[in-house]
């Protein structure tokens, strides 16, 4: 489960993270009882559980003249075809630099990794890409309630030794809370001192209820239609459409795209046994996200079977592209379907991902 940031900055401060001073605000008039505390320059950051929430403008930046209307402004937008409810306010830190630190589980030797980075407030998968050097990691053994000092070294590098504490509290904060990820992007210094300027915080479902959390979330309007249908969904920030069937083949789609530089702006699995109504839902589903310009279908027939899934497609009649590979049962009738509507179909997940990327750079 993701913490909205709010709710993770509360984490934080719990465990001895400075956070900026702020409030939430529920209607745009709010926000002037609170100027006082916050000071003249202030930021309103919309509260909605979706990834590249500043680029999709939910992060805007006012003074004490404009805060109201600038509030006023946010709640009116949808970020992701999320409604704004909820925005934190919170006070204009005057920053020096930015760091970039998160914690999560390293997969290969299932412990602790701690990745930092001498820049924060960018995408940092990007920032790895470009120059593998700019980011730093260290596996901590989970056993230890600390992040040794000759790990905290080589993780700093030359950055300020005031980040050590803070880093060493996000990893206490890590394993207190049994969090999947723990990240502060951007972890900021200041002439009066260090802050944690965002916050991310995903615990592990299976620990909700030991760590007294209730899931109490708004839905948006497509993943209400997703658990409707019994779709397997979650929203991304890229521009390439992912449906498959079965976790497995779903998510390595969305490991090509990603081998091939590109971003999925989903994960759909549609389950077994999809029919032509259920894979209609599916792919209208996913046109309906903004910024989505072509789909992968990826499917594989085995109870399910390929002439349903190309009327599915053919009967949702979306604008972005579609481009289809599928095997198995009733593979030929349904290869003959989507060739007369004109629909591009490819033998193998690989040339159906190149084929997106073309449509998508």
């Amino acid at each position: 489960m993701k913490l909205l940031e709010y709710e993770a900055k509360r984490v934080f401060a719990e465990y001895g993270i400075p956070v900026p001073k702020g409030v939430v605000i529920r209607a745009p008039e709010e926000v002037a009882a609170h100027l006082p505390d916050l000071g003249d320059g202030v930021v309103l950051k919309a509260q909605v559980d979706v990834g590249g929430r500043g680029k999709a403008g939910g992060v805007l930046f006012a003074d004490a003249k404009t805060a109201v209307e600038t509030a006023r402004e946010l709640f009116s937008r949808e970020i992701k075809g999320v409604p704004v409810g909820e925005i934190l306010v919170e006070e204009r830190l005057p920053i020096e630099h930015e760091y970039y630190v998160s914690i999560a589980v390293d997969r290969s030797s299932r412990q602790p990794v701690v990745l930092f980075a001498d820049a924060g407030g960018v995408e940092i998968e990007k920032m790895a890409e470009e120059d593998e050097s700019a980011v730093r990691r260290v596996i901590v053994s989970p056993l230890l309630s600390d992040i040794p000092p000759f790990l905290m070294r080589e993780l700093l590098g030359g950055a300020p030794k005031e980040l050590a504490p803070v880093i060493n509290s996000l990893y206490h904060v890590f394993q207190g809370k049994d969090a999947m990820l723990a990240e502060i992007n951007p972890l900021v210094t200041t002439a009066r001192g260090v802050y944690a300027a965002d916050a991310k915080l995903i615990v592990d479902d299976n620990a909700l209820a030991r760590q007294g959390i209730t899931v109490n979330r708004d839905l948006s309007e497509r993943e209400r239609e997703a658990e409707k249908h019994g779709f397997s969904y979650v929203e991304l920030d890229g521009s390439i459409g992912v449906i498959g069937n079965g976790a497995g083949l779903t998510m390595s789609t969305l490991d090509l795209i990603e081998f091939y530089n590109g971003r999925a702006a989903n994960f759909l699995d549609v389950g077994g046994g999809a029919d032509q109504e259920r894979v209609m839902h599916a792919v209208k589903l996913v046109a309906s996200m903004p910024g989505v310009n072509v789909i992968v279908v990826n499917l594989l027939g085995g109870i399910t079977r390929c002439d349903e899934v190309a009327k599915g497609i053919i009967a949702a009649g979306v604008a972005p592209t579609v481009i289809v590979r599928m095997a198995g049962t009733n593979e030929e009738e349904g290869r003959r379907l989507l060739a007369e509507c004109g629909y591009r179909m490819l033998d193998s997940m690989d040339t159906a991902v190149k084929a997106a990327m073309e449509v998508s750079p």
